[in-house]
């Protein structure tokens, strides 16, 4: 990834702190350029992410060599690396993404949680209020973006969280409202730590989340083993 950087005729970038910003200006003085001034206050989302797809092909068409360089892994949560890249190669262009450590990753290592033990959902966090959603709850959950959760604009001094009681009262309907959850946010700086809040559903509010935030759900009850499938797997006698 830093030599796509470094080798680029044009560097896109969407990051969340002057550091990461300083550096890749560093690393291509010449051909980075920030997509953060798409955003418009109030603007619907997907409206500024369109922006800068189309910012990013028209690099693409202009015949520069062009990278994308978005804070985290730029396909998680991220729209408009997917969607260049999928144009791109409509266009015939040849692209591609290279991974990078995602807020989940860092909330695997931090919270020292495995997804493989009775596995684990993840859904964002509007999308698994408005839809309808069956939960395993002898399974983790994780639900991104919770404090962004109903709002679909663009607002640099926080968001409107007027749907998050409505989150919290989906939630308790698949468990108990004394069900302890996290409020995750990943450390973005080396050097600083994480910030865990550990708080029962039925005190959860607004106030302890943030556009940075991830919940991460425990299981609320125990797996139930299939007796019969067990036994002829040798599992059980």
């Amino acid at each position: 990834a830093i030599a796509w950087i470094k080798e680029s005729d044009a560097v896109l970038y969407l990051v969340a702190d002057p550091i990461a910003e300083e550096a890749i200006r560093h690393l291509n003085p010449r051909g980075a350029m920030s997509l953060r001034g798409y955003y418009g206050e109030g603007v619907p989302r997907n409206r500024s992410y369109e922006a800068m797809i189309q910012h990013i092909l028209g690099c693409v068409r202009d015949g520069q060599k062009t990278c994308g360089a978005f804070y985290g892994h730029p396909g998680v949560f991220a729209y408009p690396s997917h969607e260049s890249i999928r144009r791109a190669r409509q266009e015939g262009y040849s692209a591609r993404m290279l991974p990078g450590i995602s807020a989940e990753d860092c909330l695997f290592a931090d919270l020292g949680v495995d997804p493989s033990v009775n596995g684990c959902q993840s859904f964002e966090a509007s999308d698994f209020l408005l839809r309808e959603r069956t939960i395993d709850t002898s399974s983790q959950l994780i639900l991104w973006q919770v404090g962004v959760v109903g709002d679909w604009t663009y607002k640099s001094a926080g968001y409107d969280l007027g749907a998050f009681p409505l989150l919290i009262t989906r939630l308790c309907q698949f468990y108990p409202a004394s069900h302890e959850v996290f409020i995750y946010e990943g450390a973005v700086l080396p050097g600083l730590a994480p910030t865990i809040t550990k708080i029962a559903l039925c005190h959860l509010t607004p106030a302890y989340v943030n556009a940075g935030s991830t919940m991460y759900v425990p299981p609320a009850r125990p797996t139930t083993l299939n007796q019969p499938l067990a036994a002829s797997l040798g599992v059980i006698r």
